[in-house]
């Protein structure tokens, strides 16, 4: 019987409140009750009480003691009453809206992915060749050369001449390094990225779909609808492309296609922050290793009724 209570949060706050009341009243009930008793030395003078402060607690009108039994159950009437409104507390999330096939495009967009790694720039043409003008200078005259005799003779001894030493060619230049590997982003892959809480399911079928459900209550949750958009009835669907990282972060969020009214900035926003849940994306695989996929989420603003 018990089990079936259900009070909600005003209810337990109500009834915590009212209880607390309730006994400062008492309270202050009981204080006046006991100031109002005047006079009791003369009332019970004949009954052998000398001073009224050495046996206050025998006079009947103040003795508190007379009080102690229905205190006490109104004591155990009041915890047995919190008891049972703190474990009958009950709390209801907020009901989310949800627009018909939230993640269905109504139409096909074409979005080109981000470029993993672009080519260097050529180098900048040579300069073209300055023709400098030669000055006319005037050619002196050579001396005609005077010839000795180098006629050999049997008794001349020539000696050997030393072979010429020939220079070590240098080394050559060492390779330029490599240029960094870009990680390739993929549009679809084997097994596609999934919104975390889902890998618990025994089939990907069901993880899938498990996905797509957590992803939608997750977005349609945490979206706030613009008070700009909702006092114009601005409604539509905002395209946002981003990368799932090999971490199963979120990265290079773009916004594809806005309605206005600030309901693009919004959809973004909400996005950004699935880096901060307690739990990341499962990263999207191709051959069994996790690589980085180009994710496009549509997110349709629609007002209720």
């Amino acid at each position: 019987m018990l089990s079936n209570l259900e009070f909600t949060t005003p209810i337990v706050l109500g009834t915590f409140v009212f209880l607390v009341l309730l006994t400062i009243g008492l309270i202050l009930f009981f204080k006046m009750k006991f100031k109002s008793n005047t006079n009791l030395k003369e009332k019970h003078q004949g009954n052998g009480v000398k001073e009224s402060l050495a046996a206050r607690t025998k006079y009947p009108e103040v003795n508190a003691f007379n009080l102690s039994g229905p205190l006490l159950n109104y004591g155990l009437s009041a915890s047995l009453v919190l008891v049972i409104t703190a474990l009958s507390w009950t709390t209801y999330e907020k009901a989310i809206f949800i627009p018909d096939n939230a993640l269905e495009l109504d139409e096909e967009i074409e979005i080109e992915p981000p470029r993993t790694a672009e080519p260097p720039p050529p180098p900048p043409p040579p300069p073209p060749p300055v023709i400098e003008e030669v000055p006319e200078e005037e050619i002196e005259e050579e001396e005609e050369p005077v010839f000795e005799d180098q006629s050999v003779e049997d008794e001349t001894i020539i000696e050997d001449l030393p072979e010429p030493v020939e220079d070590a060619p240098p080394p050559p230049p060492p390779p330029p390094p490599p240029p960094p590997e870009e990680d390739e982003i993929f549009k679809v892959v084997e097994q596609m990225p999934r919104f975390p809480g889902c890998e618990n399911e025994a089939t990907d079928a069901e993880k899938k779909k498990c996905s797509d459900t957590n992803l939608v209550k997750f977005l349609y949750k945490s979206l706030k609808y613009p008070a700009i958009a909702r006092e114009n009835g601005v409604e539509g669907t905002v395209v946002i492309q981003f990368v799932v990282n090999k971490d199963g972060s979120v990265g290079d969020v773009n916004l594809v296609r806005d309605i206005g009214a600030g309901c693009g900035e919004a959809a973004v926003k909400v996005v950004n922050s699935m880096n901060s849940m307690g739990e990341k994306w499962t990263p999207g695989k191709q051959r069994g290793r996790a690589v980085k996929v180009f994710y496009t989420l549509p997110v349709k603003f629609k007002l209720e009724g």
